[in-house]
């Protein structure tokens, strides 16, 4: 009953009034389906993906990343609020379009550059940011359209630092406002930004939504109205689809559900490679205790063992289908330096047997499981029981492992707690997934022995792969090639077993042409889509808000 009231109530606030003027045949709106809520879109105050969608439809970068996604290197980027060219090693120069403009008609200025970096660079305003940001010595505004980023060192990613981790915002209507009371602000309320679309509304817990600027400096957009709409359940989701009420859905599952849509004459289905991949993280110190060394996982050949146990070609095959290929490592398929010839381990039973055996794990008592000196090789595995996806994977490597004598209780934990045990390093094997950075100089946060004090639960620590991080991230001749050596040695300590690099299937009404998805923020480009003429709903032909 609740979701007829929200599909009802959507079309009405999208119906064709008799006052409507009608729409060139070639615009129209667009309809996103979304699980997750994006409550505070503004750029570095508020992350995750949802607001993060938002956000990059209502904000432009100085430049953004170009389709290989290359974050090393100054090729590769593309232009949004300003075009670049290098002074010398330590400092890039930013000349903005100067037709840019906020959506109160305020020119974008190389003084609000400025005012964003200062926030972000700020220890005490966004902690996290201002380390992403260490490398930058200062930002400087050279007259009103040209600003100067200098740089403490020089490093392959500067460019990319300069541009990915801060959003310009508009000084004139935030720098009266203390960082702090920025989020409960009527700017929060309703944004003004500099991009293709506008902030119009958001109704909590239903929809939110944008319309598009006519005068965008960079082009008209075609899509005249973009709606959130918010489905937490995934069936609704995919109902939502299927009835017609939403033209757009990101990521389909599982794979029956792809099927059904792909089965649509009126909806196609796009594969999208992602950023995430997902691994059995071992705990290399004591369940829940830190002090000591796990009694089992801290052994290398054991965690090798454990990882040639598994059939993982054939646990992603029947788990994603089409949409999804064996991690390479702590590598995304989007990942630049990824090398797919390269295993973080091979299937080999047999081989993991024998390794198992030499380290005294052997069946001494034909129960059926290994055990040493009176220990049994019995490990508890948690996981996140809203993921449907580890949960079915997480009963695949139970039963692979169970075939080699290793004993494996399968823990569903409601996600605060599972993530609660997680932080604490209370568990044996912990189902991760991540959401990487397109940068792989993220892998610090997670494979560093630095990273200990915070994202690396695991407790992983080889000063080898310390040094060599340092000079992937140095290098500017070669990097692919010092990161690849990085993820060999990571893969040769086998501190997970790395399982999936999935891609998303999202469903697009086939009414829609010149449809780009980026794959880093999704609905970015979505400016450029327009209606097939001829092809309009009823939905299309209302004017948008003004």
């Amino acid at each position: 009953m609740r979701r007829s009231l929200v599909v009802l109530a959507l079309f009405a606030f999208l119906r064709v009034s008799p006052g409507d003027g009608q729409r060139p045949p070639d615009h129209g709106t667009a309809v996103i389906v979304v699980g997750q809520e994006a409550t505070l879109p503004i750029p570095s105050l508020q992350g995750g993906k949802a607001n993060q969608d938002v956000a990059d439809l209502l904000f432009l970068r100085l430049l953004r990343l170009g389709p290989g996604l290359v974050t090393a290197g100054d090729r590769g980027f593309t232009p949004e609020l300003a075009r670049f060219h290098r002074r010398d090693s330590l400092t890039l120069v930013f000349d903005l379009d100067q037709r840019a403009r906020w959506h109160d008609g305020v020119p974008v200025t190389a003084g609000d550059v400025v005012f964003a970096f200062t926030r972000a660079r700020d220890r005490n305003i966004d902690p996290q940011r201002a380390v992403l940001l260490r490398n930058v010595q200062s930002v400087v505004a050279v007259g009103d359209y040209r600003v100067e980023v200098a740089f403490t060192k020089v490093y392959g990613e500067q460019l990319y630092d300069a541009v990915w981790h801060v959003h310009p915002l508009p000084a004139h209507l935030l720098d009266t406002i203390p960082a702090e009371r920025v989020g409960t602000s009527a700017y929060a309320r309703a944004p003004i930004g500099n991009g293709p679309y506008r902030w119009v509304r958001r109704e909590s817990g239903r929809l939110l939504e944008l319309a598009a600027v006519p005068d965008f400096f960079l082009g008209e957009p075609k899509v005249d109205r973009v709606v959130f709409l918010l489905a937490r359940d995934p069936e609704a989701q995919l109902n939502l689809i299927l009835d017609g009420t939403g033209d757009a859905l990101e990521n389909i599952t599982p794979i029956s559900n792809v099927r059904r849509v792909a089965a649509r004459d009126d909806y196609r289905v796009v594969a999208v490679p992602t950023f995430t991949v997902g691994y059995l993280l071992f705990n290399q110190r004591a369940y829940g205790n830190r002090l000591i060394p796990h009694p089992i996982l801290s052994d290398v050949d054991v965690r090798r063992a454990l990882a040639m146990a598994m059939d993982r070609q054939q646990m992603i095959r029947a788990t994603f289908g089409d949409y999804g290929a064996v991690a390479e490592g702590p590598v995304a398929q989007l990942h630049w330096i990824r090398d797919p010839t390269q295993r973080a381990s091979r299937y080999d039973p047999s081989a993991a047997s024998q390794l198992l055996a030499r380290r005294g794990w052997r069946d001494t008592d034909g129960d059926g499981i290994l055990d040493r000196n009176g220990e049994r090789l019995s490990l508890r595995l948690n996981f996140p029981g809203t993921s449907a996806v580890r949960a079915l994977l997480a009963a695949q490597a139970q039963e692979y492992l169970r075939q080699i004598g290793v004993q494996i209780e399968l823990v569903r934990l409601d996600g605060p707690v599972w993530y609660e045990r997680r932080t604490k390093g209370e568990f044996d094997i912990d189902f991760s997934s991540a959401i990487m950075d397109p940068s792989p100089s993220g892998l610090v946060q997670s494979w560093s022995c630095g990273g200990r004090a915070g994202s690396n639960v695991g407790q992983y620590c080889n000063p080898a792969v310390d040094s060599l991080l340092e000079v992937a991230i140095a290098d500017r001749r070669n990097p692919r090639r010092s990161w690849q050596d990085v993820i060999r040695t990571i893969n040769a300590d086998a501190p997970a077993i790395f399982l999936y690099a999935p891609a998303s299937a999202a469903a697009v009404h086939r009414r829609y042409g010149n449809v780009i998805i980026q794959p880093e923020s999704w609905w970015a480009s979505m400016w450029r889509w327009r209606v097939t003429p001829g092809r309009q709903l009823p939905r299309d032909m209302s004017s948008p808000p003004r």
